[in-house]
């Protein structure tokens, strides 16, 4: 392992869980699996190939990849908001299908959020469609975690900014009022 690549075990992330759980930062070599595993997660937007090379890449600080056994089981892309860095946005969470139902995606959001070198972010936002059930659960987890602070807004309409081919973008965020670096 590239020893500039930081890496978190954890052993259970959920209680029926006895693997080895491993999260990491993306690199170049990450590129084509994160394209595939986000093609089998729908309802998932598709990017390009490239697109998840460059999170990759140029934005591994602000993204995660989880791993078992050397697997891809996870990843979560993310990046802080240019007009406002102390905001992490979450772009997309996929989980392969094996490793769904133990808490793998809520694990990776904490890792990342917790890392150093986002210190200090205050707020996640998110956009979720209104049928994506597992982000909602997901996010209103991490927000009742908060302090249930969190506000959902119409970020993207289907009809005014989609022009009817794609569902609403619900902005969703949620202020971080503890968050723990590691080590603390």
């Amino acid at each position: 392992m590239d020893i500039s690549t930081p890496s978190v075990n954890a052993s259970e992330i959920g209680e029926d869980i006895k693997q080895t759980w491993t999260f990491l930062q993306p690199t170049a070599k990450d590129g084509d699996e994160i394209f595939n595993l986000i093609a089998d997660c729908p309802p998932l937007d598709t990017n390009s190939s490239y697109c998840n090379f460059l999170q990759s890449t140029h934005f591994h600080k602000t993204c995660v990849i989880a791993r078992c056994n050397g697997q891809i089981a996870g990843f979560i892309s993310g990046y802080k908001k240019p007009d406002e860095p102390s905001t992490l946005f979450v772009w997309q969470v996929a989980v392969s299908h094996q490793y769904r139902g133990h808490g793998l995606a809520f694990n990776m959001l904490q890792e990342l959020i917790t890392r150093d070198e986002l210190h200090p972010i205050t707020a996640i936002e998110t956009t979720i469609t209104e049928d994506n059930r597992a982000s909602w659960a997901l996010f209103r987890k991490l927000d009742a975690r908060h302090g249930e602070h969190g506000e959902v807004s119409t970020f993207l309409d289907e009809d005014i900014h989609f022009k009817g081919k794609h569902d609403t973008e619900f902005l969703y965020r949620i202020p971080l009022t503890h968050t723990q670096q590691k080590g603390k």
